[in-house]
This record gives structure tokens, C-alpha cells and sequence, in this order.
């Protein structure tokens, strides 16, 4: 089998599992807010000046470029998503390759796209996605390729790594650090000046995305947004340790087993710079304090291979008998997708388009019955301020939860120092006539006890139930 020929199964078999969701628009928060700051900076605003939110400046940048091209397409984002799997999965497989044969590497590779599409917020654009494809090349191109020239390249893709997700710097530090290791008391054929490559194409690229904000002498934004931002929400918002604990349990005892059944040759270079990876990622779990479910996306391409590898090992000592229902499991996979194939059918039987969800169902409502769109506040489906053209009532609101994220507003000169006070700011000055919250669901976090208190009194002194579209309620203001 041709790498060609696995490309093309690797596309094909992406493009099944993700198409349906082309047509969904929410599937997680974090992408319609990565829209609309993309929006913002294909129209001429640099981020973290008209709109705000915790992500480095190349996830916006994805989104910018892809707008800026293909204008307001969300087919056009969810395919760009289609891309991201596909590399990533690719160069997981051509990693693999270096360690086992090639009919299981093809195996490790449409593992990963299944753990890269599948399974909630998976099926977005995340910038988990957008990072994970430039790190797992990066790696590739340190296990393959020995010339200064790739070695450059790597750094410039580890660089890009960061600036989409800035805990990435601790896997690649910890990269650097073997390389190091190896240039001084190794054998293998890198030397002082790869390190040096590698670490200028790092510092290369962070320094470009730099450059526009010097250039318009704003450098401090960056600096506050993309560095101190991110630390200060780092220590204020911390999970307990036992939420962390599982992954590392689960990854701890994997390799104590992998260990002492020698199915894993811990001295094999590709084997080792694997662990560095792993290790650097789950330190940047420890340093962030938190895991959600997409966080994961960093950790599965380098898992997988080594998963796969011991599996792979295992099967050749005792050659089991594979039984003919796991053919039958293994197309049971991407339930999610059948569903929302069925689901898309459904929606363009009944309604008349392809395209579902209450942040196209709810936007459209508002369209169509001409309701007063300025300060409109979206707490759920905030995608409908890309589709009505119009922007969040103020800066803290990008993100609805950001609203209550208050350790964070002097990193964007916010004049409210507190959530309850943006909040009353929102409610009370700027009074937005269409307010649209979710469904029998709470509007803030479970947490945000006080706030909650507050909206939801004002709300039901100062609003009344317009329409149910979906499961989005849409709210008018009492005159």
C-alpha cells in the first residue's frame, strides 16, 4: 500500500465521519468564538483589540485566513477541520512506521481520527486541531530527517504549535531539552547547531505574531493577552487533583506494563522522543490545573502510537484469533456520524435546509420577524452574532463565559472590575431588547452562584418569552 493510497483512505474515511457535521453550528463554545474573532481580524481588527478571548493569535489566525478566502462559509471552516484531522493522522501513521509495519500503522492512523472526530466538542474546529497538526509533522520531520533545513522547518511548525496553544510550550521545551541531551552525550546524528535551528524556528515564529501589533504600537496587548492573560487564568482556575489524577494513572500504569513486558523498546529513539512529548503535555496539564475533554487531542496522536505499538506486539506473541463481530464494533464506531447524517436529512425534509441548530434556527427567527439586533446578548448559541453580522454587547461578553471571568478584565482594559458589575453594565446601560438564553438549562456556570442569582431575577422582572426556537428561548425587553 502506496502513502499515497493511505492518504486517500485516511481523506475518505475523514470526510465520512465529519461531513454531517458541516451542517451543525454548535458544537462547542470555544470555536464560535475562535469565528468571531477570525471575523474581526479578516476585517481589519488585530485580536484582542475589537474582541477578546484566552487563545494565542494563530487560532484566530486560521480562522481569519479561511474567511478572508472563502468569505462567511461555515462549510468552508468545518472542512479546513476535515485538513486538520487528515494531516495529523498521516504523519501519526508515518511515525508509527518507524517502529512497526505498515498495515498497523494504518491501523493507528484511523484510530486517530476517530479519537480526533468523534465524541462531542471533537467534531468542531478546536484549536486543539489547529495545533495538533503542526506538532505531530514537527515530530515527524525530527525522527526522519537530519538536514538543517528540516530541522528549521520543525522548529517553524513547533513555533505555530505555541502560538495556537500556548501549554504547548512545555512539550516542545522538553523536546529541546532531549535534543540538547542528544547533541552532547549521544550518538545520533544531531549536533548543536540543529538545537539551535530548531529553537530560532521557534522563536521565529512566536516573534511574527508579534510583529503587527509593534508595528502598530501595541505590543503590550500582546504581551498582556497572549503571555500574562493566560497565567493569571491558570492559578485562578485550577481543577482538584482528583480530576487530573485518571489520565496519568491510566498512562502511568500503560507504561509500567509496556516496561516490564518489554513490548515497548524504551531505548528506540522514536520511543523516547514519544515519552518527552507525553511528559510535556501532561506537565502542561499539571501546570494549567484543568483537563476538559478536548485537551486530550494534544495527547492522542503520541499515545496511539506507542498504544498501538504494544497491541502490535502483543498479536505477534500470541497470534489470538480475532473474532468476526469486531469488524461489525469497528463500523459501530461513528454512531455519532449516522445520526447526524439522519439528522441532516431530517432538518432539510422539515425545514428546508441542510444547515441545523439553534445558531442558525434562532439568527434566522430573529431575521425573519425583524427583531432589534443592537446589543443583542447571546448567553448560548453565540455563533448568531457571525450570522446576524453584528457583535457581542461588549468586550467581556465574546465569550459568554467570560462575563464572569473577572480575574481576566484588566488583561483587556476592562473599565468593569467584576462580573456582576459587567453584567449590570450589559443589563441595566445597555439594556439589549433580544436576549437569547438556552432551554431549561442554567445561564451561567454552576458555580457563579451570585450572578446567577442576578440574571435570572432580572431577567424575569425585565423580559418575557418571545419564541422557542429549538431549544434556544428568545427573550424581549419589556418596554
Amino acid at each position: 500500500m502506496k502513502n499515497t493510497s493511505v492518504f486517500l483512505i485516511f481523506s475518505i474515511i475523514t470526510f465520512f465521519i465529519r461531513f454531517p457535521f458541516f451542517f451543525r453550528d454548535y458544537v462547542d463554545r470555544d470555536e464560535s468564538t475562535f469565528i468571531l474573532l477570525g471575523q474581526s481580524w479578516a476585517n481589519g481588527f488585530l485580536p484582542y483589540t475589537q474582541l477578546w478571548d484566552l487563545k494565542p493569535p494563530l487560532t484566530f489566525a486560521f480562522f481569519a485566513s479561511i474567511i478572508s478566502v472563502f468569505g462567511k462559509s461555515f462549510i468552508a471552516i468545518r472542512f479546513a477541520g476535515v485538513l486538520l484531522v487528515i494531516i495529523t493522522a498521516y504523519f501519526t501513521y508515518k511515525i508509527a512506521l518507524t517502529t512497526i509495519p505498515k498495515r498497523a500503522s494504518v491501523i493507528i492512523g484511523i484510530c486517530c481520527i476517530f479519537l480526533l472526530s468523534l465524541f462531542g466538542s471533537l467534531q468542531g474546529v478546536m484549536s486543539e486541531h489547529i495545533c495538533i497538526a503542526f506538532f505531530v509533522p514537527a515530530l515527524y520531520i525530527l525522527f526522519t530527517k537530519k538536514s538543517t533545513i528540516y530541522i528549521f522547518l520543525a522548529g517553524l511548525l513547533m513555533g505555530a504549535t505555541v502560538m495556537v496553544k500556548l501549554n504547548m510550550a512545555f512539550p516542545i521545551l522538553f523536546i529541546g531539552i532531549f535534543l540538547l541531551y542528544e547533541s552532547f552525550f549521544s550518538k545520533k546524528n544531531i549536533n548543536l547547531i540543529h538545537v539551535l535551528l530548531f529553537g530560532i524556528g521557534v522563536v521565529t515564529v512566536i516573534l511574527a505574531t508579534i510583529l503587527p501589533y509593534y508595528l502598530s504600537d501595541q505590543t503590550l496587548v500582546w504581551w498582556r493577552s497572549v503571555i500574562l492573560a493566560p497565567l493569571e487564568y491558570t492559578e485562578a482556575r485550577r481543577y482538584s487533583i482528583f480530576k487530573l489524577a485518571p489520565i496519568f494513572i491510566i498512562t502511568g500504569l500503560f507504561l509500567i506494563y509496556a516496561f516490564k513486558t518489554k513490548y515497548l523498546n524504551f531505548k528506540n529513539r522514536t520511543v523516547q522522543l514519544l515519552l518527552v512529548a507525553i511528559s510535556g503535555v501532561l506537565f502542561s496539564f499539571v501546570k494549567g490545573g484543568r483537563i476538559n475533554g478536548h485537551y486530550l487531542i494534544q495527547l492522542h496522536p503520541m499515545l496511539l502510537i506507542l498504544v498501538g505499538t504494544v497491541i502490535y506486539n502483543l498479536i505477534l506473541q500470541y497470534k489470538p484469533k480475532l473474532p468476526a463481530y469486531l469488524v461489525f464494533i469497528v463500523f459501530l464506531i461513528p454512531a455519532e456520524s449516522y445520526l447526524e447524517y439522519a439528522n441532516v436529512i431530517n432538518n432539510k425534509y422539515k425545514k428546508g435546509t441542510f444547515f441545523n441548530g439553534e445558531g442558525f434556527s434562532a439568527p434566522q427567527f430573529i431575521l425573519e420577524n425583524k427583531l432589534e439586533t443592537k446589543n443583542i446578548l447571546f448567553f448560548e448559541y453565540h455563533i448568531g452574532y457571525w450570522n446576524l453580522d453584528t457583535l457581542p454587547p461588549t468586550t467581556a461578553s465574546t465569550h459568554p463565559s467570560n462575563i464572569c471571568r473577572d480575574e481576566l478584565f484588566s488583561f483587556f482594559n476592562n473599565p468593569r472590575k467584576n462580573s456582576i458589575e459587567e453584567l449590570q453594565f450589559i443589563m441595566e446601560e445597555l439594556q439589549p431588547k433580544t436576549v437569547v438564553i438556552r432551554k431549561n438549562r442554567r445561564i451561567l456556570d454552576k458555580k457563579e452562584i451570585e450572578e446567577n442569582e442576578y440574571i435570572d431575577a432580572y431577567l424575569a422582572q425585565h423580559y418575557k418569552l418571545l419564541a422557542t426556537v429549538d431549544n434556544a428561548e428568545i427573550l424581549q425587553r419589556l418596554e
